[in-house]
């Protein structure tokens, strides 16, 4: 009997294509079974189910404010001064005459923009150095690091104030403020993420094929630390609408001219209006507090999907 001999061939090109088309496909595949496994997960939390729902119904109310409400948030009208609610006025007015309902409603769009746009901008300032100085170290990571601890050394509110004394009031200043204040927790947060991911044997294979920095870092690497960054960005979005109501009431905040929910609040500085008017400054009360939970409770969703160690 003759031996039997093994003939193997030298992969041609189009078996090369084909590994690389089958990789690919099952890359896809894994990443969809992934992506369906954590939006089933998030759908499983009726918390972060309803608090998206109601942050979405807050921010479409917002946007399309003049198809919800008929009536204009700075319109005076002296005749309708502290109307209870009513049928005209579902919210009653205030004590210049102005719809409390129209107020809440427009005044959505400053304070979600001041929330979430300051926690964008401080995401975009913290996560690009984050990011860069945790993978890269060396001096720029010491000097940034140093950097994040003065800025947090001091209490947030305390800080703001005073930027807000020396740049003066506008919707501007003070989404640079929230910006320029709140960055370092997210800095923070991604630098630890980056000198836990940096070790990695698959991070190790890309430096040896000569893949340079910024694509290992923000390409590789950066796509995998933005489970507890994201959630970081919800909880800051609620934060920043806090204090934004929180210097608004004190007058301090956006100018008193415009509608946020902050500046609504600032009637109830009037012990009169807080006795007697309840309808002036409770529902911008409520829809403050009810929102900033919902954020809160789409932040745990988030967490819950995107934490492996929660995985189930």
């Amino acid at each position: 009997m003759s031996d039997a001999r093994i003939i193997t061939r030298r992969p041609t090109r189009l078996d090369k294509k084909f590994d690389i088309l089958r990789e690919k496909t099952e890359k896809g595949t894994l990443r969809a079974a992934s992506s369906n496994r954590a939006l089933s997960k998030l759908a499983g939390n009726k918390l972060a189910v309803l608090g998206l729902a109601f942050v979405t119904i807050m921010i479409l109310a917002s946007v399309f404010a003049p198809l919800v409400t008929q009536y204009d948030p700075q319109k005076v009208d002296l005749r309708m001064m502290l109307k209870p609610p009513s049928a005209d006025h579902i919210l009653g007015t205030d004590k210049i005459g102005r719809d409390v309902f129209a107020r809440i409603i427009y005044g959505g769009r400053i304070s979600i923009l001041v929330g979430l746009g300051s926690a964008l901008g401080a995401a975009l300032i913290g996560v690009s150095i984050g990011a860069y100085t945790g993978y890269k170290g060396g001096w720029w990571d010491s000097t940034f690091l140093r950097i994040s601890e003065v800025v947090m050394s001091f209490p947030q509110i305390i800080l703001v104030l005073m930027l807000v004394t020396i740049l003066g009031q506008s919707l501007m200043n003070l989404i640079i403020i929230f910006t320029l204040t709140g960055w370092g927790s997210l800095y923070r947060l991604t630098r630890a993420q980056m000198l836990s991911l940096r070790e990695e044997e698959y991070v190790q294979a890309l430096r040896a094929f000569g893949l340079n920095t910024f694509t290992i870092c923000f390409k590789h690497i950066l796509p995998n630390a933005l489970g507890p960054i994201m959630v970081n960005i919800t909880l800051s979005t609620a934060m920043f609408i806090l204090q934004e109501a929180g210097l608004s009431f004190l007058g301090l905040g956006v100018p008193l001219n415009i509608p946020t929910w902050g500046n609504i609040l600032n009637v109830a500085q009037d012990l009169r209006i807080l006795q007697n008017y309840w309808w002036v400054w409770l529902p911008s009360a409520v829809t403050i507090s009810l929102f900033v939970l919902a954020i809160n409770f789409v932040g745990d969703g988030l967490r819950d999907t995107t934490d492996p160690t929660m995985q189930g």
